[in-house]
């Protein structure tokens, strides 16, 4: 029996590349299951193993009923068996990073998709050329900030310990910080870390890029509970203007299907009126964004809540028609 099932699997590198391809998935895999999987016997994956590791792949085995083999960290990085959408995702991942914010990461990230591009099949170049030639970047122009220190921070962040680092303000004013890292949050070309200040007892976030002379301390913290859903929306609330926000309810001239699909994934509810009407409830929002939010849809409107965005559209239609030369528009909208 065990002579079949080896037979059905005589290439021996083509196996272990196989075999190499199921290890790197980050879980552990049964003897037992390797074995159906590539058709040989454990025996044969006991074999394989031991070929593997003699190649500097450091393959952990674990005893037990629920024991078996993984791919560990070793001293080198052994090559990456991709299938075509990784190989993909992370060159087109590769292409984006050379326009990163991280300064250093743009040379790297290009030396990286050279080599990659070198042993892409013909058919993979040509899909990640197209959506490279589909795709026009928006000039940065924006902050870099050091890999190295992001690196620190990412570090204490994992530990968590805390981190002392030198500080500039908006104003220019500098200051020695010592906090508690909680998260990094990149927004677009700016990285920002959320932290609790020890100094000042309360939670702050900084400007990766105005940092210097990060330093992990050693001293470990039990995490605290940041006073937000997650540190992306605690980022987002520091950062948005102060300004008054408006729930808005909206009867569209639009089906509510073709209404979904001009609003793609923003936070909305939809209810059908008929078949070619609906009616848009939204969340809280500035009136400039409701407004530009509902010109953007491209369709007749009908606002019937709140009189705020009412009278917003009013004085803005006024200006439109002033800047259209229109000259019977009212002034001092």
């Amino acid at each position: 029996m065990s002579a079949m099932l080896d037979s059905v699997t005589t290439d021996t590198p083509a196996r272990l590349l196989n075999l190499l391809s199921l290890l790197q998935t980050p879980r552990e895999w049964p003897g037992s299951e390797l074995a159906e999987r590539l058709g040989v016997t454990t025996r044969t994956i006991r074999r394989d193993i031991e070929r593997l590791r003699e190649l500097g792949y450091p393959v952990q085995a674990t005893l037990g009923s629920i024991g078996g083999y993984r791919l560990a960290a070793g001293k080198a990085m052994p090559p990456l068996l991709l299938d075509d959408e990784e190989a993909v995702a992370i060159a087109v991942g590769l292409a984006t990073a050379a326009r990163s914010a991280v300064s250093g990461v743009e040379e790297a990230s290009v030396r990286a998709l050279a080599k990659l591009a070198q042993v892409l099949p013909a058919r993979l170049r040509q899909r990640v050329g197209a959506i490279d030639a589909a795709t026009v970047p928006l000039p940065g122009g924006g902050p870099v900030v050091d890999p190295e220190q992001l690196a620190v921070l990412a570090g204490a962040v994992a530990g968590p310990e805390r981190l002392r680092f030198d500080y500039r303000a908006a104003d220019g004013a500098r200051t020695r910080r010592l906090v508690e890292p909680h998260r990094l949050v990149a927004a677009g070309r700016r990285w920002y870390l959320v932290a609790f200040d020890n100094d000042r007892d309360d939670w702050r976030i900084f400007r990766v890029d105005r940092m210097t002379g990060a330093q992990a301390t050693g001293a470990r913290v039990v995490p605290r509970e940041l006073p937000a859903a997650d540190a992306a929306a605690y980022v987002a609330a520091k950062l948005r203007p102060q300004a008054d926000t408006y729930r808005a309810v909206v009867l569209l001239q639009l089906p509510i299907g073709e209404a979904k699909r001009r609003l793609g994934d923003a936070r909305v509810d939809l209810e059908p009126v008929d078949q070619v009407r609906c009616r848009l409830r939204t969340g809280e929002d500035p009136l400039e964004w409701l407004a530009f939010r509902l010109l953007s849809l491209g369709c007749e409107f009908t606002v019937e809540e709140p009189v705020e965005l009412v009278a917003h559209l009013r004085r803005l239609g006024e200006r439109i028609a002033r800047a259209a030369g229109n000259p019977a528009a009212p002034p001092g909208g």
